[in-house]
């Protein structure tokens, strides 16, 4: 891969990056409390707690989203970048455009996919 098309990609996983951390600060700043006083009645204190919880299940996968685009930027510093993980050929440009944070190449994931399947 040429280093117009890595710089493509760091580019595009970094702003990834940033935007989860933007809404992670935004969680840890407006969204970790509850005002009991502004909540006039026990339906509202319930609702409220509700989406606090979703809130914080959404930031959950965020997370686990931020790792995977941490260990993307960190193979296109070692030169990995791009290479899948399972079969050790290149992942196809089409892919890593749709999912820059990908391992995998198609057709492993399809087999990752099969397998998960036939054990659920």
């Amino acid at each position: 891969m040429n280093k117009a098309t890595l710089k493509k990609f760091k580019t595009l996983l970094t702003e990834k990056r940033d935007e989860i951390l933007k809404k992670a600060k935004q969680t840890l700043e407006q969204d970790m409390s509850l005002d009991t006083d502004d909540l006039p009645d026990e339906m509202d204190l319930a609702s409220s707690e509700y989406l606090q919880s979703f809130t914080f299940r959404l930031r959950g996968r965020e997370k686990s989203f931020l790792d995977k685009i941490e260990k993307a930027l960190q193979k296109i510093e070692e030169g990995t970048f791009g290479t899948c993980e399972e079969c050790g050929e290149e992942i196809s440009v089409k892919r890593l455009e749709a999912r820059p944070e990908t391992t995998l190449c198609i057709r492993c994931k399809e087999d990752q996919e099969r397998i998960e399947k036939d054990y659920t």
